[in-house]
């Protein structure tokens, strides 16, 4: 018994990266015997106590006695809450967002093998060597959970599957060895010469696709990273025999490693906790629903009426959201070069708004607005990350409204145990401009193939590491920002404003949807229920029988 119970805490210390001496475990057990801990609970109490452990400024990889007897006093100390469970849950006091200039950094450590946060201040004009460590980030990031995989991940027990395992190599590794096959993993590329080829931490190699006959599912773009195997050469080059996407880790597969790390900055959470608040949310606020919408064109002449059935339907049908967020672009050209007069109006337009949104009390009281600024709004950068839209146009709103929010692009809204990502850019065009030869029939038209590479792409385009693969000639991104464009762990749900049309899919637990454009006579947006983590796609003319047949 003594063994299983031992077995337990050094399985759930490992989660969190530590390491056990005998005299802590001799600790633990004594803890466990001292209360009568049943066996069926006994994971679930250590992962408390590691979870607390590993929130200490002075807590070591491995474990020290002294802090985790401080840590084990105070829990005692603060004693059993009984009916705190039974608590109404607050949604308001759950809902944050997240700004990406706000977000702490966390780089990956190959010595300790974990993140380590960054104390440094993070500057907008970052140095060449934080764009080497971005870079680096984004490729070791995928590399420790590629590493995790089962396909790639031998068992300790002898067996014939572990012939059949695939071993990732180095590009230093290719040196002398012509003729032997190998399987890389690295950020694809073109050289001087104009050559593709795949770069990792150590080099890189050309690739010769000319005799590949199907890539796997994917489109491959400059600065997307891929595993790639192919025969080297003896002229230098690797001749790709197969080249598809990393797998992708699911977010409780993450997040039970990572889950004592503060990627938000709004407070660590375990796996254990995501899962009862995820019970109760789906048991207590099953009423609870975001909508979203995006290409909120201010200066188009039915936007703003198409708002007010919106807000109006809302109000009939007695059905208030609690979150709605506005993408744009709120106009409909660029005004950055434009006359004086464009600017006044752009902010009139957005005055217009606030006097529609304060003229609904019910709804101004009660909704929290988040403005997420498109590509064509006015901004302090034009990179990525973009700060908020500028204060000087937003006056009126943060005057009449007070639970509104200038988000950044991308933004985080973080609600109870959800990460929910927001993202305006028009991607899916810029992705498919840049393709690069090993899959050179893709065509922009064809949408419901894009689609299926975005679930691909949830192994670099999301879970790990950014929004936009391109290389910064491509799509310039501030380097000490990098980690807000970071999806990793794999959010709850991203939502891709493009201008394209709408679609939903969800990918290996991560639900992903584009709302469309609010333009137009149809004025369609998209709603978002946290307790089903789950989306509906709905016009302003099809609110109302949403509301009736789903809420009343």
């Amino acid at each position: 018994m003594a063994d299983a119970r031992q077995r337990t805490i050094i399985k759930v210390f490992r989660k969190y990266s530590n390491s056990l001496g005998p005299d802590v475990i001799e600790f633990l057990e004594t803890i466990l015997d001292q209360h009568e801990i049943e066996d069926a609970e006994v994971e679930s109490s250590i992962d408390t106590l590691a979870h607390e452990y590993n929130k200490q400024d002075d807590a070591l990889m491995k474990v020290s006695i002294e802090v985790l007897q401080r840590v084990y006093e105070s829990l005692q100390d603060q004693g059993q809450r009984p009916g705190a469970e039974k608590e109404a849950l607050d949604p308001d006091a759950h809902l944050f967002v997240v700004d990406a200039f706000e977000m702490p950094l966390w780089h990956w450590s190959q010595e300790r093998g974990t993140f380590e946060k960054v104390s440094t201040p993070l500057t907008m004009s970052a140095s060449a060597d934080s764009r080497v460590l971005a870079m680096r980030d984004r490729l070791n990031i995928i590399k420790q959970s590629v590493l995790r995989n089962e396909h790639f991940a031998p068992s300790t027990l002898p067996s014939r599957d572990r012939e059949r395992l695939v071993t990732l190599r180095s590009t230093k590794q290719l040196l002398g060895r012509s003729g032997e096959r190998f399987l890389l993993l690295g950020m694809l590329a073109h050289n001087k010469e104009g050559k593709l080829c795949i770069e990792d931490a150590d080099g890189s190699v050309e690739l010769d696709y000319s005799k590949l006959d199907e890539p796997g599912d994917g489109l491959f773009t400059e600065g997307g990273f891929a595993l790639v195997e192919g025969e080297y050469t003896d002229e230098g080059t690797l001749e790709i025999i197969a080249i598809g996407q990393p797998p992708c880790e699911p977010r409780e597969t993450s997040r039970s490693i990572y889950g004592h790390i503060d990627f938000l900055g709004k407070g660590a959470t375990s796996l254990l906790e995501d899962t009862s608040l995820s019970v109760r949310v789906h048991r207590e606020l099953a009423d609870i629903n975001f909508f979203f919408l995006s290409d909120v064109w201010l200066d188009h002449p039915r936007t703003l009426p198409g708002l007010q059935k919106m807000f109006q339907n809302c109000i009939d049908n007695r059905f208030i959201p609690k979150l709605i967020v506005l993408c744009g672009n709120f106009t409909s050209k660029s005004i950055s070069h434009g006359q004086g007069r464009d600017v006044q109006r752009y902010q009139e337009n957005f005055d217009a708004l606030a006097d529609l949104i304060a003229s609904y009390p019910s709804i101004t009281r009660t909704t929290h607005f988040v403005l997420v600024p498109g590509p064509l709004d006015i901004t302090v950068n034009s990179t990525l990350p973009r700060r908020p839209l500028l204060s000087t146009f937003t006056g009126r709103l943060k005057a009449k409204i007070p639970k509104i929010h200038f988000a950044t692009n991308p933004c985080r809204i973080k609600f109870f145990h959800q990460e929910i990502v927001v993202f305006r850019e028009d991607s899916m065009a810029r992705m498919l401009r840049n393709i690069v030869g090993v899959k050179p029939d893709a065509r922009s038209d064809d949408l419901k193939r894009f689609v299926s590479h975005i679930c691909s792409w949830c192994n670099l385009f999301w879970t790990k590491g950014i929004f936009a693969p391109l290389t910064i000639n491509i799509h310039a991104t501030l380097s000490d920002f990098d980690h807000a464009m970071r999806l990793y762990p794999l959010p709850t749900a991203v939502i891709l404003a493009d201008k394209y049309d709408r679609y939903k899919i969800t990918y290996t637990g991560c639900h992903v949807f584009n709302p469309g454009r609010f333009v137009g006579a149809a004025f369609v947006f998209s709603t978002y229920q946290p307790a089903q983590m789950n989306s509906e796609e709905w016009s302003e003319l099809g609110l109302s029988r949403f509301i009736r047949s789903s809420f009343l």
